[in-house]
């Protein structure tokens, strides 16, 4: 099968990297969400490419947005997904593969991908992600790897682990360039627990930077600093105000900068129903 999509223009680009953050699976603290809205913001962009919305959503979860203006249906605004093409701060070229995840025929997806990256003479494919896990947010976001080759898996010092997961479509398209001898990398950054479920700047930061690093890109990062600040303080004073709360904080520090510690250290499940509760009600409070 053939997926359908709509080339706009093919523009001569020099060895680029291609970066996916497509919306949807696994993707804590919205970091790559919000990685590649600021990597659209703040980089001039264009489409090279759209991908037939209609073949690969359902529109049932994935419903468009009725604009109303007194009662009347002025237009919808329907989910997609786009190949774009832009020029890091210094001059590198680049492509951004955004939009929401596909919910059906992710093989000729991905394979559609890979055709296009080759076709543009891509270099290398990054991936972005986060997942939540038992770590503290006073803590620089840790990021694992996954990866097309051993050698590209081993090249930085991410952490690497031996499991079976629930896939996304990036990883899809992970496999396929393996196949097709592209080198292909995914970032995974680090979410507390505790703050998964809300916008985590810092792990959209530490996405962006280690994208920038791994692809030998200089890209912006807006104003994520000043958002992973603010949070970083948000949650300091949440936090600070209860001591069981922030005891456990406290053990996740240890074991972050000891990698062990002399006692057992709260489950991730029971850190994300005891503080996850807490942050809420705190929510519930606040003006």
């Amino acid at each position: 099968m053939t997926i359908g999509y709509e080339l706009h223009e093919q523009p001569d680009l020099d060895s680029p990297v291609l970066i996916m953050g497509l919306d949807g699976w696994i993707d804590a603290g919205y970091a790559a969400a919000n990685a590649a809205t600021t990597l659209l913001a703040e980089l001039r962009s264009f489409p090279v490419a759209t991908f037939d919305s209609d073949e690969l959503l359902d529109h049932r979860s994935r419903r468009p947005v009725m604009h109303l203006i007194d009662g009347v249906n002025t237009g919808l605004s329907w989910p997609g997904i786009e190949l774009r093409a832009a020029v890091d701060e210094a001059g590198n070229d680049l492509l951004l593969l955004v939009g929401a995840e596909p919910d059906h025929t992710w093989r000729s997806f991905s394979a559609a991908v890979v055709q296009l990256a080759i076709e543009f003479g891509t270099r290398m494919v990054v991936g972005l992600g986060a997942y939540p896990a038992a770590v503290p947010h006073t803590r620089a976001a840790l990021l694992s790897c996954t990866a097309s080759t051993p050698e590209l898996s081993t090249a930085w010092p991410f952490l690497r682990g031996t499991l079976e997961v629930p896939a996304g479509v990036q990883a899809a398209i992970e496999r396929q360039c393996a196949d097709a001898g592209l080198p292909a990398i995914g970032l995974w950054a680090q979410v507390p627990h505790y703050a998964s479920g809300m916008a985590y700047p810092s792990a959209s930061l530490s996405l962006i930077e280690t994208a920038a690093m791994v692809g030998g890109l200089v890209l912006p990062t807006g104003k994520l600093t000043d958002e992973a600040a603010a949070t970083r303080l948000r949650l300091d004073e949440l936090i600070s105000g209860n001591p069981e709360h922030a005891a456990l904080v406290e053990a996740l520090e240890e074991q972050v900068d000891e990698q062990a510690t002399a006692g057992p250290l709260p489950s991730g499940d029971e850190l994300a129903a005891e503080v996850e509760n807490f942050l809420r009600e705190q929510g519930r409070e606040s003006p």
